[in-house]
């Protein structure tokens, strides 16, 4: 009998990564990405309006958001999110074709990648942000 601790099962690791796109192809994509590579829950929202309604009640571990949303910015909905009590600590992803101003990212302490991205960068950035 060997006296090392066996590895923790993996539904230990499971979070749960929200992510708000209006583009369905985007937002398949970076599911698909997440599931082949995490064992990790992911939810796809179209609007923010969507994503704030199913936060309310669910716990999440990660946003990944489009800046460019039809209902309302990606920081407009961060800033949203973040003043439901069980979400204020979660990290966000913001994502989009267009820079948002930077101060704004600074401010709220955002990490940005820019489309098109590299999958294998946001795997890694999502790692950092759930580590």
């Amino acid at each position: 009998m060997s006296a090392s601790t066996p590895p923790a099962p993996n539904h230990l690791f499971h979070k749960v990564i929200v992510v708000v796109d209006d583009d369905q192809e985007i937002g398949t994509i970076i599911t698909e990405l997440i599931h082949q590579h995490t064992s990790h829950e992911v939810q796809h929202h179209l609007t923010g309006k969507q994503a704030l309604q199913a936060m309310r009640t669910t716990r999440s571990h990660l946003f990944i958001l489009d800046y460019n949303l039809p209902d309302m910015s990606g920081l407009e909905l961060h800033d949203r999110l973040h003043t439901l009590e069980h979400l204020r600590t979660v990290p966000t992803l913001l994502i989009s074709a267009v820079k948002p101003p930077l101060r704004e990212l600074q401010k709220r302490a955002l990490i940005f990648l820019a489309k098109p991205f590299d999958l294998m960068e946001l795997l890694h950035t999502i790692t950092k942000l759930l580590a």
